[in-house]
């Protein structure tokens, strides 16, 4: 994350409506809410604008009294990490069940904080209710902010408190040039604790219980002068296993992840081989025109041979023929072993995704392989391609302008791809061609 880039975050007790509030500032849905206690249970992060002014907005699992449950106490580590790593804070109540003990609780860990606490009962929807907000100035945190995220009411006073507590000289302005790398893979891949490993910090809940991580996680990071989005999505299972709406809910953010990205790294679990699962993934990637990166995880774990890496990167290749183009690492997150090379990667193939070609060099090698190997023909025609030019990036897509779209075959695409890919690269990205005829007077 830029060290300087104002952070909001919102904490409170769980249920008293931080996602509901978080996903309206955010303007989308990232957050899961439901009306279940405890299903935030990462920090959730997402830029928001306010009088064109950027912050970063952190959700976070509610604080509840420590009782010794693995989950709960992790969830209340990472909601004080939060509010250690923000500028101003953001204490959301329950205006409709009134104070409450766990609420002067959390008070008084903020108070500790020396932060600015901006103190918002939620669920305030209608006039009358407005008295109920009385009771939290006993808590001893200044004005309460009487909003209703469910109905919208009252965001625009909050907001402009909450940008007027910002330290100065820190940098509020939009910052286009981020590489988005989303992490999916299959539960307990490792996805957090790669995550984790290239932060260099806790920043994801890593447990041994499948589905810990139920969110798509936002996390900024900037290495070298580059900016990265990284966005750890929960594992993407298969869909008969998804019986309660939460997990529904995470398998279309994990899709939703991989809309949002530039780089997909896909995380596949060396113990476990590739699964039906990651080939699903995989597709998605593909089809949605990302760059893609196979990350093998555990590789520590793996009784090897000489022949044990030939025979893996083999398998990648017959299990996703459609995705040549796409490197694979092979690391451990907990040995720390090749995960320097994760970042350097991503960095290589969001380069090659946006990369250009000019239209006579691109022209210079469809010529040559043309000659080379001959268009195909059907019924004594055949297929003339008179030019191509680069006509997009992200992914990178070919238009050729031909005599004929009825005469084009696949095979011959691919020929032309791979023709092009040993020209210019392209590693790790999918590339489009569209055909246009030219009309001939």
């Amino acid at each position: 994350m830029s060290d300087n880039r104002p952070i909001v975050a919102v904490v409170g007790r769980p249920n008293v409506g931080k996602s509901t509030l978080f996903n309206k500032l955010a303007g989308k849905r990232i957050s899961i809410v439901e009306d279940t206690p405890g299903v935030t249970r990462d920090r959730i992060f997402t830029e928001v604008e306010w009088l064109n002014k950027y912050f970063t907005l952190i959700d976070t699992g509610g604080i509840e009294p420590d009782n010794g449950d693995i989950i709960l106490s992790q969830m209340r580590n990472q909601a004080m990490l939060a509010m250690d790593m923000a500028h101003v804070i953001l204490f959301v109540v329950d205006g409709k069940t009134g104070l409450t003990s766990a609420d002067k609780e959390v008070a008084q860990i903020l108070r500790k904080t020396k932060k600015p606490v901006i103190l918002v009962v939620n669920k305030i929807d209608s006039q009358k209710q407005f008295d109920d907000i009385y009771d939290f100035y006993e808590l001893g945190l200044g004005t309460p902010y009487a909003i209703s995220s469910a109905n919208s009411m009252g965001l625009g006073d909050l907001l402009d408190e909450v940008v007027s507590n910002f330290p100065e000289g820190l940098n509020t302005e939009y910052d286009e040039d981020i590489i988005r790398v989303a992490i999916t893979g299959k539960p307990n891949a490792g996805k957090s604790s790669i995550l984790n490993n290239i932060l260099g910090e806790d920043r994801v809940i890593v447990s041994p219980i499948a589905g810990t991580t139920r969110d798509a996680i936002d996390t900024y990071l900037e290495r070298n002068g580059q900016k990265f989005l990284l966005i750890d999505t929960a594992g993407i299972r298969r869909k008969s296993k998804i019986y309660e709406t939460v997990e529904k809910y995470s398998v279309i953010r994990s899709m939703a992840a991989v809309d949002r990205a530039d780089v997909v790294l896909i995380v596949i679990d060396a113990l476990e081989g590739i699964t039906e699962q990651d080939t699903k993934v995989a597709g998605i990637a593909h089809d949605e025109g990302k760059a893609c990166i196979f990350v093998i995880n555990k590789w520590d774990l793996l009784e090897k041979d000489n022949h044990t890496l030939g025979n893996y990167t083999k398998e990648i290749k017959e299990k996703f023929p459609f995705m040549m183009y796409a490197p694979a690492l092979f690391v451990s997150a907990k040995t720390n072993q090749r995960m320097s090379k994760i970042l350097e990667t991503v960095e290589m193939v969001a380069n090659e995704h946006s990369k250009r070609v000019s239209t006579s060099m691109l022209n210079d090698v469809i010529g040559e392989a043309v000659m080379l190997n001959q268009p195909p023909s059907d019924k004594g025609k055949r297929l003339k391609i008179y030019y191509g030019s680069q006509t997009g990036v992200k992914p990178p897509k070919f238009t050729l302008f031909i005599n004929d779209k009825e005469l084009t075959h696949f095979s011959y695409q691919r020929y032309l791809e791979n023709k092009i890919r040993e020209n210019f690269g392209f590693e790790g990205t999918p590339v489009r061609f569209e055909y246009k005829e030219k009309n001939r007077k």
